[in-house]
């Protein structure tokens, strides 16, 4: 049997006061294990979509890193650095915000990152085709790792709040809503002791009073 709340008077006012709270816990219960099931149906929509992220990113940087290695192959890693250092850039990253189900999730955009060849500051002559596909792989990649990470996070965000939401059902359902009807039981049944005991002392009263007519 499930533990009892303390210091509660076995009374007629706090037995409906006890029965109006199991009514909200039971639509509050109902409520959030729709939520959970929600948040779980939209979660497993999210994870699809950060795995397809997460295959995208891995294909585009494997070919970006390729171009990159035989880029270094046919310049020397001295004259990569350095090249490197010129097309240093800034990228500008907005952020928003979505709602799902209640969780504010991330949205993050970035301007089209893709430069033509004469935009990267670096000469034609000291460089070769492979630097130039490596550049442009990199590029087209940003876009592709800024999505996977806003994914990832919406799956992070989901998936605290589907384990919070089925804490607080598991909560409800085993502790809570147990626990007020085990002490509107026990009011019940301490009421009807009182009752039975109110009943014998009167009858105990009635039969003094008889006696002593007689």
């Amino acid at each position: 049997m499930a533990d009892i709340l303390h210091n509660v008077k076995p009374t007629r006012m706090e037995l409906l006061k006890l029965r109006r709270r199991v009514k909200l816990a039971d639509k509050g219960h109902r409520l959030l294990k729709e939520k959970r099931d929600a948040l779980i149906s939209e979660f497993m929509v999210v994870i699809k979509e950060y795995k397809d992220a997460r295959k995208r990113v891995e294909e585009s940087l494997k070919v970006a890193f390729y171009n990159l290695l035989m880029a270094e192959v046919l310049l020397g890693s001295r004259d990569l650095e350095q090249i490197s250092r010129i097309t240093l850039r800034d990228i500008d990253v907005d952020f928003m915000t979505k709602n799902i189900m209640g969780v504010s999730v991330p949205i993050m955009k970035v301007d089209n990152l893709i430069r033509r060849v004469h935009e990267r500051g670096y000469g034609f002559l000291s460089t070769n085709a492979k630097l130039d596909d490596a550049a442009k792989n990199f590029e087209e990649s940003i876009l592709s790792v800024v999505k996977l990470a806003e994914v990832e996070e919406s799956v992070r965000k989901i998936a605290e709040e589907v384990e919070k939401t089925k804490r607080r059902v598991n909560a409800l359902e085993y502790i809570v809503i147990p626990r007020l009807k085990a002490t509107i039981k026990h009011i019940e049944m301490r009421m009807e002791e009182i009752e039975r005991e109110s009943f014998l002392r009167l009858k105990k009263i009635k039969a003094s009073l008889e006696a002593r007519k007689k």
